[in-house]
């Protein structure tokens, strides 16, 4: 293995060597000078890995040829040692995007530290991750042979979230391999359990999680009566809580997270049912029964979530609150732009409701276009590309301008997605719903054992339109594909991230309490 080479630039660099035999006798390689002229000229002539750079040398101070050097080699690793602790040229050097800072006299310990601490980051990290994740998979295991309740399930599904982004970090694939066998099994069991709770939730509310139709029940309201402030509820359509989790370090530069939660989406996992849930109160059918002129069902014609409004104000009024509320639906960058100049005159309101649908449409496009999926191919690179179009978004520069004025915010979705690998047969009429995680319709074909169903719609609190009506849903990681065509089917849709159905990363879903710092 070739040696790592290491060039130190010190005008006292004789008194040193002991330093530097040290260095050589760990098996570093070391070039060493007394100049930053020099050590720039080393630099065009031989590849380091790293520097260590005196900030205090006569002619190029050390200040100035970081300067020079990060022009030509910005990725180069430079630790900056100084005799001096005057705190401007601390925030010169880190504000030149130093790697490490370092006080003389320094010792030899110290330099070896610097020198792992940048260069061997990544290994020493897969090998921690590697080992932590070896003795917890143990522990994993045997919880899922345990009988988990409600919220035993949300603190194994935080557990399994924090492992997949830290062996995600490690690069270790092995690791990462097994890991989504056991997630897989996480997933398999998950479904089985809400197949065999659901209904009994729906029956005695007392004993049922935090779920769509009672979200802001629990979290909205008691927020809005604890404090008389203005309150943003913002709704980012098919967020996961992983995807939450690559966000939550960009909030935290101007909030401070209060609560971070888990709740459970009702079902089915898609917009038309969870979010007109969340904001009306209600489960669907009561929804139905209650505004009938305001319900589409998935056979009949027009927009399915045209009344959030509506059904937002209906609750609050039936809560004692005032209805006189903000909401907005942003589904372009220019209607987004609309809501920052807005949010000033949001202040004067006790709620403002905002909606982001672009998850949702990524989730989507990444279906129908294959730029996407070429983007977009697997969770991580999911992850990836939410967490770059948050960075860049409009979003982000209404909850900075929130931030800015001290608002308080509520962050949460109405569903999650999952990867789909496994199509499982189903046949049914012309009527029969596309959505490929759920199907709902007459006379209905599948194989049981691959679904969850439910022959009576009510006894899930869902509409139900004829006699012989039925829904069925999806568990795992499996889709529906109809037998015409099958196999054209199956390759579209493979490794496309649907929603609708029944796993965990569809039905366990992130809300988040955030105050400004400011």
């Amino acid at each position: 293995m070739e040696k790592i080479k290491i060039l130190w630039a010190d005008d006292e660099i004789d008194l040193l060597k002991p330093h530097i035999l040290f260095l050589e006798d760990k098996g570093y390689e070391v070039f060493s000078t007394q100049s930053g002229d020099d050590a720039l000229d080393i630099l065009d002539e031989k590849r380091v890995d790293i520097v260590f750079l005196d900030e205090n040398m006569p002619g190029l101070s050390g200040l100035e040829t970081l300067e020079r050097l990060k022009l030509k080699f910005p990725a180069l690793p430079v630790i900056m040692i100084t005799k001096s602790e005057e705190e401007y040229i601390m925030e010169d050097a880190i504000g030149s995007k130093i790697s490490d800072y370092l006080i003389k006299p320094v010792n030899p310990n110290q330099i070896l530290l610097s020198i792992k601490k940048n260069l061997n980051t990544n290994k020493l990290v897969t090998e921690k991750s590697t080992s932590n994740y070896q003795k917890e998979f143990r522990e994993i295991g045997m919880q899922l042979n345990d009988n988990l309740d409600k919220d035993e399930w949300i603190e194994l599904f935080k557990k399994l979230v924090y492992w997949e982004l830290e062996l995600e970090k490690s690069k270790d694939s092995g690791m990462e391999e097994v890991f989504l066998m056991q997630k897989t099994e996480a997933t398999k069991q998950f479904g089985k359990f809400i197949e065999q709770n659901y209904m009994d939730w729906l029956s005695h509310p007392e004993n049922s999680p935090v779920m769509s139709h009672n979200l802001m029940n629990k979290y909205v309201f008691p927020e809005m009566k604890k404090d008389s402030s203005p309150l943003f509820f913002v709704v980012i359509d098919n967020l996961r809580y992983d995807q939450w989790k690559t966000l939550r370090p960009i909030l935290s530069e101007d909030f401070w997270i209060d609560k971070e939660d888990v709740f459970y989406s009702i079902l089915p996992t898609t917009t038309q049912y969870s979010r007109n849930a969340m904001f009306a109160g209600m489960m669907p059918s009561e929804i139905e029964r209650r505004y009938p002129d305001k319900w589409v069902n998935d056979e009949e014609e027009g927009g399915r979530n045209l009344h959030e409004k509506f059904f937002i104000e209906q609750q609050l009024e039936r809560n004692g609150f005032s209805s006189k509320i903000t909401y907005n639906k942003v589904l372009n960058v220019s209607y987004g732009q609309k809501v920052l100049r807005e949010v000033p005159s949001m202040f004067s309101h006790p709620l403002n409701i905002i909606v982001y649908n672009f998850v949702d449409m990524l989730s989507h496009a990444r279906t129908d276009i294959e730029i996407i999926k070429e983007i977009a191919t697997d969770e991580a690179a999911y992850r990836s590309v939410v967490k770059s179009w948050f960075e860049h978004s409009t979003l982000i520069s209404i909850l900075k301008e929130i931030a800015a004025r001290g608002g308080r915010v509520i962050i949460t979705t109405d569903h999650g997605s999952v990867r789909v690998k496994d199509p499982i047969k189903i046949v049914g009429d012309k009527d029969t719903n596309t959505n490929l995680r759920y199907k709902q319709g007459k006379s209905l074909v599948y194989q049981e054992k691959e679904v969850f169903a439910i022959k009576n719609p009510n006894d899930i609190h869902l509409p139900k339109v004829n006699v012989s009506q039925s829904f069925v849903f999806a568990k795992d990681e499996s889709f529906f594909a109809y037998p015409n065509n099958y196999n054209h089917y199956v390759n579209y849709y493979k490794d496309t991230f649907q929603h609708g159905g029944i796993s965990l990363d569809e039905v366990l879903i992130p809300v988040i309490s955030l105050s400004a710092k400011k």
